[in-house]
C-alpha cells in the first residue's frame, strides 16, 4: 500500500431544498439525540482531520452561515443541476489543493470516521484507482443508484431511471459518497454531461468516464446500511432518532446501566453515564448531562445540562436544568425542579421545590414547597444555603439572601434578609384567633342559603 498521509478536503453538500421535511429551517439543521444532523457528520469528520471543508448551500445558506459561524467555506449552488454540478461548484476554493478530496451529505450524517479512513486508504492501494465510491446493500434496492462492480473493481455505475432490468437486478447501490484526488476529480467533473432522464450532472458519471479512458475505479461496501441512509422528511428523521436511540440504549446497557424499560428512556448525543447507574421508564436526557456510578433517576425525570455524582438520587417527576450539580449522596424527589443551582453533599430536597440559582451545603434539608426567588423581573440573584441548614415547608427565600450553617427557617416563612449561622428565623403573620365566629358564620350562611330556595 502506498502513503496515505496526503492532505485531505471534504466537499459536504448541503444545497438541497428539502421540501418533503415542509419547514422552514434548513434541513440539515434538525435535529437526532439534540444535536443537528449536519453536526453528527461533522463530528465525524474531524476525527479524519480534514485540511478544508466546503459547504455546498443553496437555499437556507444564511441558516447554515449562522449555525456553521462566519469562519465556513459555503460556496452557492446556483441553479441546482445535480450532484456532479454541485461537487464542481468547489473547484475554485479548492484550486491548487493536490490532496484527496471526500465527498458528503450534509443529511447522511452517520457515515462512521472509520469508513472515511477507509475510502482514503483505498485510494491509496497499488491499483491507485481515481475514484473510490461507498457501495452498499439494502434490503431493498428501491430506486437507488446501482454499482456494477466484479472484485471491488467497478465496471459501470447507472442510474435507477436510466438503468436496465438486468443492471437493476444488481443489489449493490451507490450511496452517493465518493473519495478522488482532487485533481482527477474536477478534470472528470469538466467531462460530465447530462444526457440522462433527468437532465442533470450526476457525480457517478465521472466513475464511467474514467473507466471509459481505461482508468481504475474500486467501491468499498458498508456492512451497515443505516450508516448511509440519508433523511429527506419528518418520518425518515423519526427513523433516524429511532435507530439512534436504540443503538445507544444497547450500549449503555452493555457499558453497566440498567434500563428497566429501554424503549421509553432517550438519550442525548453526549450522554455520560457511569456504572450501576439505574434508569428508570420515562427518562429523558437533554444535551450535557453526566451521570457518576451508583446513581439512581426514577421514573419521568427530565435532565439537561446537569452533572450528577455517585449516589445521588433523583425524581420521580425531576426536572434537571442547566447548570443544576448534584454532589455525592445527594437526593431530588418528586417534583423538584433545579436550575444552575449546586445540591451539596448530602443534601436534600424531597418535594415540590424550586431551586434556582442557589448554592446547598453539605447536608442541608429543603422541605416541601420552598422556592428561591431568583428573578426580580429584570436580574437573577443567588440564594446561598449553608451545610446542615433547615428550610421549612412552604418557605420562599428571597434573593439575593444568605441562609447560614445549622439555621433554621421555620415553615412558611418569607425571608429577605441574612440568616445567621444556627439561627432561627420566623416570618409570619400575628395568627388572629375569634372564638365562636366559625359557627357564627356557618348558622348565617346556611340560613341565607335556605332563605334563596323558598
Amino acid at each position: 500500500m502506498t502513503d496515505t498521509t496526503n492532505p485531505i478536503a471534504a466537499i459536504v453538500l448541503a444545497a438541497g431544498k428539502g421540501t418533503r421535511m415542509k419547514s422552514a429551517r434548513h434541513k440539515v439543521l434538525h435535529e437526532i439525540a439534540g444535536r443537528a444532523m449536519l453536526d453528527h457528520l461533522l463530528a465525524s469528520l474531524a476525527e479524519i482531520a480534514p485540511e478544508r471543508t466546503v459547504f455546498i448551500v443553496g437555499d437556507g445558506r444564511d441558516q447554515l452561515q449562522a449555525h456553521l459561524g462566519e469562519g465556513a467555506q459555503l460556496v452557492v449552488q446556483e441553479p441546482q443541476l445535480g450532484t456532479g454540478h454541485a461537487v464542481q461548484q468547489a473547484e475554485a476554493a479548492l484550486a491548487g489543493f493536490e490532496g484527496d478530496v471526500l465527498v458528503l451529505y450534509g443529511d447522511v450524517p452517520f457515515v462512521s470516521p472509520d469508513t472515511m479512513r477507509a475510502m482514503i486508504a483505498r485510494l491509496h492501494e497499488d491499483d491507485a484507482p481515481e475514484a473510490v465510491v461507498l457501495g452498499f446493500e439494502p434490503e431493498d434496492p428501491l430506486q437507488y443508484g446501482r454499482v456494477v462492480a466484479h472484485g471491488g473493481r467497478i465496471e459501470k455505475m447507472v442510474e435507477f431511471k436510466d438503468a436496465s432490468e438486468e443492471e437493476r437486478t444488481t443489489r449493490l447501490c451507490n450511496s452517493g459518497l465518493l473519495a478522488a484526488r482532487g485533481p482527477a476529480l474536477f478534470e472528470l467533473l469538466g467531462k460530465v454531461g447530462n444526457d440522462n432522464a433527468q437532465g442533470e450532472y450526476y457525480l457517478p458519471d465521472i466513475v464511467n468516464i474514467a473507466i471509459a479512458e481505461g482508468r481504475n475505479c474500486a467501491v468499498i461496501v458498508t456492512d451497515d446500511a443505516d450508516e448511509v441512509a440519508g433523511i429527506n422528511s419528518r418520518s425518515e428523521l423519526a427513523m433516524a432518532e429511532a435507530r439512534w436511540q436504540s443503538a445507544r440504549r444497547e450500549q449503555a446497557m452493555a457499558d453497566g446501566v440498567t434500563l428497566i424499560a429501554p424503549d421509553t428512556v432517550h438519550f442525548s448525543f453526549d450522554t455520560k453515564l457511569g456504572r450501576d447507574v439505574t434508569v428508570e421508564p420515562n427518562v429523558i436526557f437533554g444535551p450535557g448531562v453526566t451521570v457518576a456510578d451508583n446513581v439512581t433517576i426514577r421514573a419521568f425525570s427530565h435532565l439537561e445540562g446537569a452533572t450528577l455524582a455517585e449516589n445521588v438520587v433523583i425524581g420521580p417527576y425531576a426536572r434537571l436544568r442547566p447548570g443544576s450539580v448534584l454532589e455525592q449522596g445527594s437526593r431530588v424527589g418528586n417534583f423538584v425542579e433545579m436550575k444552575k443551582a449546586v445540591l451539596g453533599e448530602g443534601a436534600k430536597a424531597n418535594h415540590l421545590t424550586y431551586l434556582g440559582d442557589a448554592t446547598v451545603g453539605a447536608g442541608a434539608n429543603i422541605g416541601a414547597g420552598t422556592i428561591t426567588c431568583n428573578y426580580d423581573g429584570y436580574f437573577k440573584h443567588l440564594t446561598e444555603i449553608g451545610p446542615r441548614a433547615f428550610i421549612g415547608s412552604n418557605s420562599a427565600l428571597i434573593a439575593p439572601v444568605k441562609i447560614g450553617a445549622d439555621a433554621i427557617v421555620a415553615a412558611g416563612s418569607a425571608v429577605s434578609r441574612d440568616v445567621a449561622d444556627g439561627e432561627l428565623r420566623m416570618v409570619r403573620a400575628e395568627q388572629l384567633v375569634k372564638p365562636g365566629w366559625a359557627d357564627r358564620f356557618h348558622d348565617a350562611m346556611k340560613k341565607k342559603k335556605a332563605g334563596s330556595k323558598e
